[in-house]
């Protein structure tokens, strides 16, 4: 297979394919919609897994599992949340299989192992979990429950693509229990921060915190808080969401406590996730025509070295350089890996390291050993530099902060940019077709003028950002009176 990719100018769509293929970070699979992360892929998530799962274990977060099947009672128990995912569930009706007498060597469904009641396939968990809550749950002192799990869900999307939107995927989901309504608020606030935190600091990318409308909140939810970042195609990615739950899910499924004064309560609940979705926004804010480009927090391997000779004498000499760089590297914390395969020429190697990402490559040859020298080469600006070794790790260990706040800063420009304020439909819809990106518009807060102006142009509401000012005014496409202005978008 080529590894030159199609141009993001040519056909974005088309290159963002290629580009997850072709970096071998997953592919689509046997079953309809669903992926296959490869292992160079699953080591990214691997990287957004242990940091974010330490953010978590910092604020009190315990990890725990719950079933992959929910009872269709239970799902259907909280009415606005089963409403709200009916159309993506898959079920489970029956146990067992058997041979088809019709058909020698197929099996088909047994029709007397029918369930007796049906499973949903977990699309999110809060079904099953508060059922669970309710036993734990009895006094004030069993509260907070701040739990996370690991896990997969499914949700059967007709339209895929791949890490974006597919019928199963990999996330994290919060689910917590709190004694007032102030501390669960307060909760989900926590953990949007901790998601901003998390994208900007770790995955570099800048990222709008807000609350979505309430035609765009979880199902179920009293008030959603998201994070909302920007592509490079000028179209908004939803990063990350904490939902305040109110006592929805308490009533729902009965979960009271007794309090200090000895009344009885609901709970108060606020669940919170983010999913593989995250390895699309990273290679969608960052990479480039020539393939992937990692900030070095995110990278399995952040500097790969690349031995250049013609003789096994050579690569002897090369590789006792090369075991000096690792183990001075790895002793400041960064990972690095020796490429000494035989298999392929150092060109070969170039091109690959490149398309994946990896942050930065050094080439050792003959007349670096002789000169006590390396080359350096930056994957984000795809230039090279000679480097004393005396002199190779802390610059290596400043290079990596540099690239780290460079990316940043680039998506921070590019957003900055692509943010434009309009005072009229007219100039909304120009902006739309010719600019993209957010666009910051007054809005009457109706439900009805959302999905007038999502008809008439494909933009939705992308979040109330949190930092908006009471800047009241005209609705840019009513005329009614607005509160303040929100933020447009096509979106994924």
């Amino acid at each position: 297979m080529s590894k030159k990719l199609t141009s993001r100018a040519e056909d974005y769509s088309k290159w963002y394919n290629e580009l997850v293929v072709k970096a071998d970070l997953a592919e689509n699979s046997a079953v309809r919609g669903c992926m296959v992360i490869k292992p160079y892929g699953y080591a990214i998530w691997e990287k957004m897994q242990a940091e974010l799962d330490r953010m978590f274990k910092e604020t009190g977060h315990q990890n725990a599992y719950f079933p992959l099947f929910v009872p269709k009672s239970l799902f259907e128990a909280e009415e606005k949340n089963a409403e709200g995912f009916a159309k993506e569930c898959a079920v489970v009706t029956h146990y067992r299989l058997q041979n088809d007498p019709d058909n020698e060597g197929k099996l088909r469904v047994d029709p007397e192992a029918k369930l007796e009641e049906e499973l949903v396939v977990r699309p999110t968990s809060e079904a099953i979990i508060w059922n669970t809550y309710k036993g734990w749950i009895q006094s004030y002192r069993d509260l907070p429950i701040l739990v996370n799990q690991w896990a997969n869900v499914v949700r059967w999307e007709m339209r895929t693509r791949l890490f974006l939107r597919t019928a199963e995927f990999l996330w994290q989901e919060g689910h917590t229990a709190h004694e007032t309504k102030e501390e669960a608020i307060k909760e989900a606030e926590l953990m949007n921060n901790i998601y901003a935190n998390f994208a900007e600091n770790f995955m570099a990318i800048p990222v709008v915190k807000g609350l979505k409308t309430e035609s765009e909140r979880f199902a179920g939810a009293v008030e959603t808080y998201c994070i909302e970042a920007l592509m490079q195609d000028g179209k908004a990615l939803q990063a990350g969401t904490s939902h305040f739950l109110g006592q929805n899910f308490a009533k729902a499924f009965d979960v009271k406590f007794t309090s200090k004064e000895g009344k009885q309560d609901y709970v108060w609940a606020t669940s919170w996730g983010v999913s593989t979705r995250l390895m699309g926004a990273l290679i969608m804010t960052h990479s480039d025509d020539h393939g992937l480009v990692l900030p070095p927090n995110l990278a399995p391997d952040q500097v790969v070295i690349v031995p250049i000779y013609r003789s096994d004498e050579q690569l002897e000499e090369i590789s006792k350089i090369a075991n000096l760089i690792m183990g001075d590297l790895r002793a400041k914390n960064v990972s690095v890996k020796f490429d000494d395969r035989t298999t392929h020429r150092p060109g070969a190697k170039f091109a690959q390291h490149e398309l994946q990402g990896v942050p930065l490559r050094i080439a050792i040859g003959p007349k670096d050993l002789e000169n006590g020298t390396v080359e350096l080469a930056r994957r984000d600006t795809l230039t090279k530099e000679i480097v004393p070794l005396d002199s190779l790790t802390p610059k290596i260990e400043n290079l990596m902060e540099e690239i780290q706040s460079s990316l940043y800063k680039k998506a921070l420009d590019y957003r900055s940019e692509h943010t434009t304020e309009v005072d009229t439909f007219d100039e909304f819809k120009e902006v739309l077709k010719n600019k993209g990106g957010f666009i910051s518009a007054h809005w009457d807060g109706t439900a009805e003028t959302e999905e007038k102006i999502k008809e008439l142009t494909k933009a939705t509401i992308r979040c109330i950002p949190l930092d908006t000012g009471n800047e009241e005014d005209k609705c840019v496409f009513t005329g009614a009176p607005s509160k303040g202005r929100v933020l447009f978008a096509k979106a994924y």
